[in-house]
């Protein structure tokens, strides 16, 4: 399979204290990038090494945020960094 072919991985656990995030944050990999989908939502992606954050939604998808942009290397410290950094629209 080719990136174009929209793969679908389940976000695994790298930094957060959780064991797991019971298959609720995936990661869509295409041509344009990396996009999170947390509970079947598009909330976040990464293009090109930036990243763009529609809204932080709930303390869960906060999590899945946070965990997705610290393993691509992308700062991820609070909420409010996070908003100010990579908040925009997709």
């Amino acid at each position: 399979m080719t990136r174009k072919d929209n793969l679908k991985n389940l976000l695994k656990i790298q930094f957060a204290p959780q064991k797991s995030f019971y298959g609720k944050a995936k990661v869509k990999a295409d041509n344009e990038g990396l996009t999170l989908q947390s509970y079947q939502t598009d909330v976040a992606k990464i293009v090109g090494g930036k990243a763009i954050v529609k809204g932080l939604y709930s303390a869960t998808t906060t999590r899945h945020i946070k965990e997705f942009l610290k393993q691509h290397g992308i700062k991820a410290d609070s909420s409010k960094q996070i908003m100010k950094d990579y908040g925009g629209s997709f």
